[in-house]
């Protein structure tokens, strides 16, 4: 694979170009399939069984089937099915946390899903190199679906040379907020994190909860204490601890844990934030009960599609101790759709796999859940109908000057799985900062290669 500096630089490059296309309604977007378009070529064998009924399991982590993405999802396959009526589409919908779990058990007995999904980089390379996985460059090579994806994005796929999952999203992570809740309580935008924890304490003392987060969902905490270390660290700092230049000890990373300590302490988070998963929370935040909402920009769609949208801004995490660029951000790479390489229907599913991701950026624009894809728009927003926030937000990325991929996506799996573990402690946990980062460093030491 590419090193992390030239993905990101690829991606970032490709984020600023797309967008400012898209928002005026410009580009050079390759061209997708008006709607209807089903029948697919190269499909391998299956056109010989195109009679006999064939059922596919597409394993995915929508589970809410009143979110947007859900809806999107289940568009695309009842529009596939209704023209390819010998294929029965399964969906098996799970939370993240339980996805990756329950797709662990599946890969260890040979039992995956014909179609899943999984988290960039270094979470998917075990699967890759275990053989799990099937390389897709051939649908990729098919009908131009190769070309419709931004420069770079596939590269946090790639493995040898082979691609092994086509993403949906390619996103940043911001703050949302609630105008109505900051003049309700007299809070301004907060620009260092100072002024956030402040925040958080005024709101509190209104009445108002500060911000939400679907801690039950580990990798969520994990997000936002990760933009603490990208401010307080500077971009790269995992890749110099994997490199041995740097380990989780370094000062840094130490008053990264203390500064999240701080905020939750502080009540920054809901009461019972550890029980809320990333949909409970969400739905906190869209229904008007807290002033702040800190995810990737994929949120945006659910925020489009709620009553609240008018009343929503957006905001780049600020900085920490008067350190960090608040132009440099967390990136979101997304999930990517794979299928299994033992698949029974594996043409079958790369026939689904091929239509879905070749119409997926056409029926999300029109369903308003097009902004921060991993693939090139085709399509005028304002035009369209698309908030002001939505606007703001592809605004917002072309400011984009660096930054991250997510802890997740960066160190080996049991390393990871110690750090979640670790933060999601701190809610709950009187653990210090030294303890906490020495559980991260007595992790990496005994995980790595």
């Amino acid at each position: 694979m590419l090193s992390t500096f030239k993905r990101t630089a690829f991606v970032l490059l490709s984020i600023a170009l797309v967008f400012s296309l898209a928002a005026c309604g410009g580009g050079n977007s390759s061209q997708v399939p008006s709607e209807g378009t089903t029948k697919q070529e190269g499909g391998g064998d299956s056109g010989k069984e195109s009679q006999k009924e064939v059922k596919l399991t597409f394993q995915n982590a929508y589970p809410d089937e009143t979110n947007i993405q859900h809806r999107v999802m289940r568009k695309l396959i009842d529009d596939y099915t209704a023209a390819n009526p010998a294929i029965k589409i399964e969906i098996d919908s799970l939370n993240m946390d339980q996805q990756k779990i329950k797709l662990k058990t599946q890969a260890a007995s040979d039992s995956m899903p014909d179609i899943t999904v999984v988290n960039a980089s270094a979470q998917m390379e075990p699967f890759v190199t275990g053989g799990k996985l099937a390389p897709l460059d051939d649908i990729l090579a098919r009908e131009g679906l190769g070309d419709s994806f931004q420069t770079g994005i596939l590269d946090y796929y790639k493995f040898d040379d082979h691609i092994y999952a086509l993403p949906d999203g390619n996103n940043v992570a911001a703050v949302y907020y609630n105008k109505e809740l900051f003049e309700q309580a007299g809070v301004a935008v907060p620009k260092t994190f100072e002024e956030l924890v402040q925040a958080a304490k005024t709101f509190n003392e209104r009445g108002i909860i500060p911000m939400v987060v679907g801690e039950k969902e580990t990798w969520t905490g994990s997000y936002f204490f990760m933009n603490i270390v990208l401010r307080l660290a500077g971009p790269g700092f995992l890749n110099e601890i994997l490199a041995g230049k740097k380990d989780f000890m370094d000062p840094a990373f130490v008053e990264s844990i203390a500064k999240m300590k701080e905020f939750i302490q502080v009540n920054g988070f809901q009461e019972g934030a550890t029980s809320y998963d990333y949909d409970m929370a969400e739905n906190l935040f869209i229904t008007g009960k807290t002033a702040m909402y800190f995810m990737g920009t994929w949120a945006t769609a659910a925020i489009e599609d709620s009553d609240i949208v008018d009343k929503i801004g957006v905001f780049a995490f600020p900085t920490v101790n008067g350190k960090g660029d608040p132009n440099e951000f967390m990136l979101g790479p997304g999930t990517g759709f794979a299928l299994a390489a033992n698949s029974p229907h594996l043409a079958e599913a790369k026939d689904f796999l091929h239509y879905y991701m070749l119409n997926y950026p056409k029926v999300s624009f029109e369903m308003k859940n097009a902004v921060g894809l991993a693939q090139k728009v085709e399509g005028d927003f304002q035009a369209a109908g698309y908030s002001k926030l939505a606007m703001d937000v592809l605004d917002m990325f072309k400011s984009v000057n660096g930054g991250d991929i997510a802890f997740d996506n960066t160190m080996d799996p049991s390393t990871t799985q110690v750090h979640l573990n670790s933060i999601q402690n701190l809610f709950a946990s009187k653990i210090s900062p030294e303890e906490a980062a020495k559980e991260h460093q007595n992790a990496f030491e005994e995980n790595k290669q």
